[in-house]
């Protein structure tokens, strides 16, 4: 019988420093490869089980992980002691395991790299102060709308989305701009696969109405969402463009529903103009 203890399996597996390395016969279907299978190294498995967790955005077990993965469990649990003795996750006292300190530092640097952002922070400090209300920055990861930066307004209303949040982009505003510049079949098979009902039960699912939606909102440098993904509550949105008419990034308000249909074209014109700003400052 062939020994599949957690010891047995960090003596087999190669350590993570070595990207070429493969663990124990872990072996993939790929069905674009016509069925052909593979050998996944530990870096591409490491790779996934990060993912994974900031998909989930909650702590795992192994046992989670290589489900959910499709990995077998030896092996899951080896590379994750891996990461954990490496700070790129950490471990409850429960067993499950979370995103490490050591990533947090990746993205300090990473981000005090990008002078988009450092200039996007301060056009959202400028916008939150001119309207009191509560100021994202939204990026795309696939399928999902990601905040990226987010500023309070100095009211009570408080927004359930933080910075690291992720939705489906056809739930929100700022998602639809985020692809508004794809062609318009690509962005229809785009929404075919990603769109989802959300929790309201008011975002639009449909393909078709989404890539129009999302075309429409990206003309106009405005969209705007009441009440799609939470109840009483509106967004309005206007995308940053680079040099290439794509939209990079967006900037929105997040305020209650009702103050944003009482003074609608005061909080459009505002988020629209800082939105030039990031562009015109940057040389986009």
């Amino acid at each position: 019988m062939r020994n599949t203890s957690p010891q047995h399996a960090a003596k087999a597996a190669q350590e993570l420093d070595e990207p070429t390395a493969a663990v124990e016969p872990d072996n993939d279907t790929n069905p674009s490869d016509g069925g052909r299978r593979k050998r996944t190294g530990a870096l591409d498995r490491a790779v996934q089980i990060l993912d994974r967790i900031q998909e989930v955005n909650a702590p795992m077990t192994a046992y989670e992980v290589a489900r959910s993965v499709g990995a077998p469990l030896t092996t899951v649990y080896t590379i994750i002691n891996d990461l954990v003795d490496k700070r790129l996750l950490t471990r409850n006292r429960e067993g499950s395991v979370w995103l490490g300190p050591r990533l947090y530092g990746y993205g300090l640097t990473y981000v005090g790299s990008l002078d988009f952002m450092e200039v996007a922070a301060d056009e959202m400090r400028r916008l939150a102060e001119e309207v009191e209300e509560t100021v994202q920055l939204c990026g795309c990861d696939e399928g999902m709308m990601v905040v990226l930066d987010m500023k309070e307004g100095p009211g009570h209303f408080k927004v359930t989305s933080k910075v690291g949040s992720r939705v489906p982009l056809n739930w929100t505003a700022s998602g639809r701009l985020l692809v508004g510049h794809m062609p318009r079949k690509e962005l229809e098979r785009f929404f075919a696969r990603h769109a989802l009902p959300s929790p309201t039960g008011r975002a639009v699912t449909d393909p078709v109405q989404l890539a129009e939606m999302a075309h429409v909102a990206l003309a106009q440098r405005l969209a705007q969402q009441i009440g799609e993904s939470e109840v009483a509550v509106a967004c309005l949105a206007s995308p940053i463009l680079n040099r290439d008419s794509q939209c990079a990034l967006v900037i929105s308000l997040v305020l209650p529903e009702q103050k944003a249909l009482q003074r609608y074209d005061f909080y459009a014109s505002a988020v629209k103009a800082a939105a030039r700003r990031i562009e015109e400052r940057l040389g986009w």
